[in-house]
C-alpha cells in the first residue's frame, strides 16, 4: 500500500457528496440574488402596475380634454398609425418591457426646468390634481400629468415646470410608450428592510402618451420603487419556511438514498477486500446489501475475481506440492546411487556399478521428462486464442502414424472447430497415447454441432478406467503407469489447451474402454 501515499490528494466520497448537496441547497438563493430572476420579476410587476394606473389616469385626462373643447392645433405631435394596434382595435395592450439583467440603469431623473403651461391644460390639471394625490396615497406611485409640451400641470411640487428634456418623456411626447430604470434619488430614504440587491437601488419610470383626435394631448408620467426582495420574502415567510424545509428535507433524503445505495456498499466492499487480503476465506461471499444493480455487478465481479485468485493460489500450492513430490523421488534415488558409487571405492563389482549407473540414467531421464512436461503445461496454461480453426481430418493428418492402434473418424470430420490444427493435434496425440498405453487397439472419434458449440467424442476399446480412478484422471501427476515412465500430466496439458480456447473436456460412461467428450466453439 506504499504507492497510495505517493499519489496526489483526493477527496473522500462523503466530502464530494456533501459539497454537491450544499450546492443543490444553494441553487435557489443563487437564482434569487445572482441571476436576478426574482428581482426582475418584481420590476416587471411594478411596471405593469404603473401601466394600469397610468391608463386610468390617461382615460380621465383625455375625457377632460375633449370636454374642454381644446382645438386640435393646440395639441401635440400626431400619433403615427401602428398596424399591430389597429389589428387589435379597440384593445391597445402595453406589455412590461424592462429587464434588470439586460437594460442599462439610467442616472437619476433630471430636475424639472422652469416653463409656462397652457392655461387650458393648466385648468384641467388643477381639477385632476386632487384625484392624483388621493390615488398616490394608496398606490405609493409618483404621478406627474404633463401637457402636450411636457409642462407639469398636476402632481407633486413641480407644477408649472417642464420635464420635456427627460428621455422617456420626450419619446412619449412623440407618441410612443416609454419606460426606464433609473437610480433612486440619493436624498430619498431607503425602503424598509433594505437589502444589498440591485433591485432596491433603482426606480421604475413609465411615460404613457394620452391620445386625443390622433394627436398627443399630454403624458401621464409615473414612477415607483420596486418591491424589495427581502421585504417580499418576509411577507411570504410562511411559504418560504415551508420551501426551505422542503429543500432541506429533500437534500437529506438524497443524502440518505446515496449513503444506502452507494456509499455504504462501497465501504463494505473495501472492508471485505481487506479481509480477503488478510486471508479470510469466509469473506468471499456476497454483500448483505448492494444498493444498486451496478454495485451488485461490481461486487459479483470482485468476488468472482477473488474466488478465481484463491482457486489459482490453491492450485499453485497443490501443484508445487505435487512437483516437489515428483521431483524428490528421482532426485533421492540419483543422490543415493551416486553416494554408493562414491563411497564403495573398489569393493563394488562391475555388475553392481552398472546397475547403479543405470538407475542414475533412468531417474535423470525421468527428471528430464518431468521438466519437459511441466514446460508444456505452463505453455498450454498461458496460451492465448489465436483465432485459427481446424477440423478433425486436418488435425489427425498432422499426427504421425501410430503402429500400435488404428485411429479413425466416424462422423463430423469436416466441421470447423475454434482451435488451431497444431493445438488440436496435441490434444488428440495425448488422448491416443493414453489409449495405446491402456491396451486399446482402436480409437474412434467424431464431431456433432449444436448451435454455436460442437461436441467431439474420442473413445477406445482399451481396458478403461476403474471407478475409483475416474475422479482423479485430470489431477496433475496422477498416473497408474509411473513404473512405465508415466508422468500423469498428459490430461492436464489437454485440459489447459482446451480452456485456452473456451473449451472443456470430461470423462463419460461407455460400454467398453474409455470415452472423452470435448466441447469447443464451432466455426
Amino acid at each position: 500500500m506504499r504507492w497510495l501515499s505517493k499519489e496526489k490528494w483526493r477527496p473522500r466520497l462523503a466530502t464530494v457528496v456533501v459539497a454537491i448537496l450544499i450546492v443543490v441547497m444553494a441553487l435557489p438563493l443563487v437564482g434569487l440574488f445572482f441571476f436576478r430572476l426574482y428581482e426582475n420579476q418584481l420590476i416587471r410587476q411594478t411596471e405593469g402596475e404603473l401601466i394600469a394606473q397610468g391608463a386610468v389616469v390617461a382615460a380621465i385626462y383625455a375625457d377632460a380634454v375633449r370636454a374642454a373643447g381644446i382645438a386640435p392645433e393646440r395639441l401635440g405631435a400626431p400619433i403615427s398609425a401602428d398596424p399591430a394596434r389597429d389589428n387589435n382595435y379597440p384593445y391597445q395592450p402595453i406589455e412590461p418591457q424592462l429587464d434588470l439583467a439586460a437594460d442599462d440603469v439610467m442616472p437619476s431623473r433630471p430636475a424639472a426646468v422652469p416653463a409656462t403651461a397652457d392655461p387650458a391644460f393648466a385648468a384641467i390639471g388643477a381639477r385632476l390634481d386632487g384625484i392624483l394625490d388621493e390615488t398616490q396615497k394608496t398606490t405609493l406611485a409618483g404621478f406627474r400629468l404633463l401637457d402636450p409640451h411636457g409642462v407639469v400641470i398636476a402632481g407633486g411640487g413641480e407644477v408649472g415646470q417642464s420635464l420635456g428634456q427627460v428621455e422617456e418623456v420626450r419619446r412619449a411626447l412623440a407618441g410612443a410608450y416609454a419606460s426606464e430604470l433609473r437610480l433612486r434619488i440619493p436624498d430619498q430614504p431607503a425602503p424598509p428592510l433594505y437589502s444589498v440587491s440591485r433591485g432596491t437601488k433603482v426606480r421604475v419610470f413609465v411615460a404613457l402618451p394620452v391620445e386625443v383626435a390622433g394627436r398627443v394631448a399630454g403624458v401621464v408620467y409615473l414612477s415607483r420603487t420596486p418591491n424589495n426582495i427581502v421585504k417580499h420574502l418576509y411577507g411570504e415567510r410562511g411559504k418560504v419556511t415551508l420551501a426551505a424545509i422542503a429543500i432541506v428535507g429533500g437534500t437529506l433524503l438524497i443524502a440518505l438514498v446515496f449513503i444506502r445505495t452507494v456509499s455504504r456498499p462501497i465501504y463494505a466492499l473495501i472492508e471485505r477486500t481487506k479481509r480477503i487480503a488478510a486471508g479470510d476465506r469466509d469473506a468471499i461471499k456476497p454483500l448483505a446489501h448492494h444498493g444498486t444493480r451496478e454495485m451488485a455487478a461490481l461486487s459479483a465481479a470482485f468476488l468472482d475475481m477473488a474466488q478465481k485468485l484463491q482457486a489459482r493460489s490453491d492450485s499453485i500450492q497443490t501443484f508445487a506440492t505435487h512437483v516437489s513430490h515428483e521431483l524428490k523421488s528421482p532426485l533421492t534415488a540419483i543422490q543415493g546411487a551416486a553416494e554408493l558409487l562414491r563411497d564403495s571405492g573398489g569393493t563394488m563389482d562391475e555388475a553392481e556399478r552398472r546397475r547403479f549407473s543405470n538407475n542414475i540414467v533412468t531417474d535423470a531421464g525421468r527428471l528430464n521428462l518431468l521438466v519437459r512436461r511441466l514446460l508444456e503445461l505452463a505453455r498450454a496454461e498461458n496460451l492465448a486464442p489465436s483465432g485459427e480453426s481446424t477440423t478433425l481430418h486436418a488435425a489427425l493428418a498432422l499426427l504421425p502414424i501410430d503402429t500400435r492402434l488404428e485411429a479413425r473418424i466416424e462422423s463430423g470430420g469436416d466441421i470447423g472447430l475454434g482451435i488451431s490444427g497444431e493445438n488440436l493435434a496435441i490434444v488428440l496425440a495425448n488422448l491416443i497415447d493414453n489409449s495405446a498405453r491402456h491396451g486399446a487397439k482402436q480409437v474412434t472419434m467424431g464431431a456433432a454441432a449444436a448451435g454455436d458449440r460442437v461436441t467431439v467424442h474420442v473413445g477406445d476399446d482399451g481396458d478403461g478406467i476403474s471407478a475409483s480412478n475416474r475422479a482423479k484422471v485430470f489431477e496433475p501427476f496422477f498416473t497408474t503407469r509411473r513404473e512405465a515412465g508415466g508422468t500423469g500430466m498428459g490430461l492436464g496439458i489437454v485440459l489447459a489447451l482446451l480452456k485456452a480456447h473456451d473449451g472443456t473436456i470430461r470423462l463419460v460412461d461407455s460400454e467398453r474402454g474409455t470415452r472423452f467428450e470435448i466441447d469447443l466453439p464451432v466455426v
